[in-house]
């Protein structure tokens, strides 16, 4: 009986020791922005470089030790290595980790209220909110992420703005629009920059906080 108990203890402890392994490597900040970055579409190192603004050398020693870790995995083509998220439940659990960090670290959310309390005549309008506006045809959803990402996929209905070619295309917008930003999600506030410069241009303008992945995840869910 004694080894038995044993032979269970030692096993929960290499278990234990598996899982610490996810743990230790989401430890970084900047993994945890590569990640994020990689649920938005596969990447190539020079591209999470630019992401991130961290260089070719420091994305390649954080992208070892997510492999190392079963989260990324790449392919190659022709010159280029691709990197993609390991498995579309990591998506998930990056959502999970970020509505518990928000939930139990009182920080954030005082965080996110000082960065949106800077800016004038921003509102924030919910998934649900979104869903019933995009029923009036005057609506336009648009997407500020890199057009490669919106063209991997996107919210259904809503045209491609880059947020870096916001300033150009402004002028090609219906004045009489009413226009919802979104980005990358709830760790990027790009939209709410884009919110707050539609505004001051004339336009009746929205953002909202969450992105494609969650907006899949919540109507999945209802």
């Amino acid at each position: 009986m004694e080894d038995m108990l044993n032979s269970a203890k030692v096993f929960k402890e290499d278990l234990y020791k598996q899982l610490a392994r996810i743990g230790k490597c989401l430890s970084s900040d900047k993994r945890l922005e590569i990640l994020n970055v990689l649920s938005q579409g596969s990447k190539t190192v020079e591209k999470l470089a630019a992401c991130t603004e961290m260089n070719i050398a420091n994305v390649s020693r954080h992208l070892q030790v997510l492999l190392d870790a079963k989260l990324v995995k790449f392919t190659k083509k022709g010159t280029y290595v691709i990197y993609s998220l390991a498995d579309p439940e990591i998506i998930e659990f990056l959502s999970s980790l970020w509505r518990i960090s928000e939930k139990q670290l009182p920080d954030i959310g005082r965080m996110k209220d000082d960065f949106l309390n800077n800016l004038n005549d921003v509102q924030t309008l919910t998934m649900d909110e979104v869903m019933q506006k995009l029923n009036n045809d005057s609506i336009l959803l648009v997407d500020l992420r890199p057009k490669e990402e919106y063209e991997m996929e996107h919210i259904a209905g809503a045209i491609s703005m880059p947020m870096e070619e916001l300033e150009g295309l402004i002028q090609e917008l219906p004045k009489d629009a009413e226009i919802i930003a979104y980005c990358r999600g709830p760790l990027c506030v790009y939209s709410a920059l884009a919110a707050q410069k539609l505004h001051s241009e004339g336009f009746k303008a929205y953002r909202m906080d969450e992105g494609l992945n969650e907006w899949q995840e919540h109507f999945q869910l209802h």
